[in-house]
């Protein structure tokens, strides 16, 4: 079956003094429309080079990424990007982060237009009431809902995060977590996720996908995940499924570990 977001044979080499250095190759996956997928491996397997690729950030050695059936060649609004850090321009407000680029992408719509689009989307992510704040009157976790929103507010094709929680602590972490989910049922956008965390890709995704190590890293593993949707949280911690599932995913980074000489780090 054709995917909504395919990467086929995708590999990624960099010249260095001893010859090329492979970081990715032979990456085949595919996303159906609106699942939600997560890329989960060790530290430095290529996991954000991969994601680094399909928003068009980084060039392509090998292979391709097709969306919605093109073929990209760089990046696009088609695919929004959620980073570790947001990045906002500090001087602007929360709102004119979000319009920067809402005014290129829907140039041809009227500023009221343009406008309740950015003050939909800081809504949707809990932002409401804080449209005329800075970054520097925010907190991490209301700077990444900015960052959340601003990626949303391109009507994108395919939503792109790496790590987006990655430096929050564990509270803020859980309730983005489910403000993507909320958000993910509800826009129902292709979404792919880099994770280190294997709580967090069990609870969002549809599917987990593995990486071995580098270099030359490539799909090692994929996981379905079978609970239904809308999730909630408790329901899922008392679910034997849960656990089996957490093993299942533990057990093959453990394996990657030992492949490489490193034990195992405890659950």
């Amino acid at each position: 079956m054709t995917g909504y977001l395919e990467m086929y044979n995708l590999g990624k080499t960099y010249p260095g003094a001893d010859g090329p250095a492979v970081i990715v190759e032979g990456f085949d996956l595919s996303l159906q429309q609106g699942e939600f997928v997560s890329l989960i491996g060790h530290s430095g397997c290529g996991k954000s080079t991969v994601l680094s690729m399909v928003a068009g950030l980084n060039s392509i050695s090998d292979g391709g990424v097709v969306v919605d059936g093109r073929e990209i060649d760089g990046p696009g609004p088609d695919r929004g990007v959620v980073f570790q850090a947001p990045s906002l321009l500090p001087w602007f407000t929360a709102f004119d982060n979000v319009m920067l680029g809402v005014n290129k992408v829907f140039a041809h719509a009227t500023p009221a237009e343009r406008s309740d689009i950015v003050e939909h989307y800081l809504t949707v992510v809990g932002l409401g009431d804080a449209l005329e704040k800075r970054p520097a009157e925010l907190s991490g976790g209301m700077r990444q809902r900015v960052g959340i929103a601003r990626a949303l507010a391109l009507a994108p094709k395919v939503l792109l995060l790496d790590e987006p929680f990655g430096m929050l602590d564990s509270l803020t972490r859980l309730e983005l977590q489910d403000l993507l989910l909320q958000v993910r049922d509800r826009e129902k956008i292709t979404t792919l996720m880099v994770t280190h965390d294997v709580d967090e890709a069990i609870f969002l995704s549809d599917r987990v996908t593995m990486m071995t190590n580098g270099p030359a890293a490539r799909v090692g593993d994929i996981l379905p995940i079978p609970f239904e949707r809308p999730r909630e949280r408790t329901a899922l911690l008392e679910s034997d499924e849960y656990y089996r599932l957490r093993e299942h995913l533990l057990a093959f980074l453990e394996g990657q570990e030992l492949k490489r000489g490193i034990a195992p780090a405890a659950a």
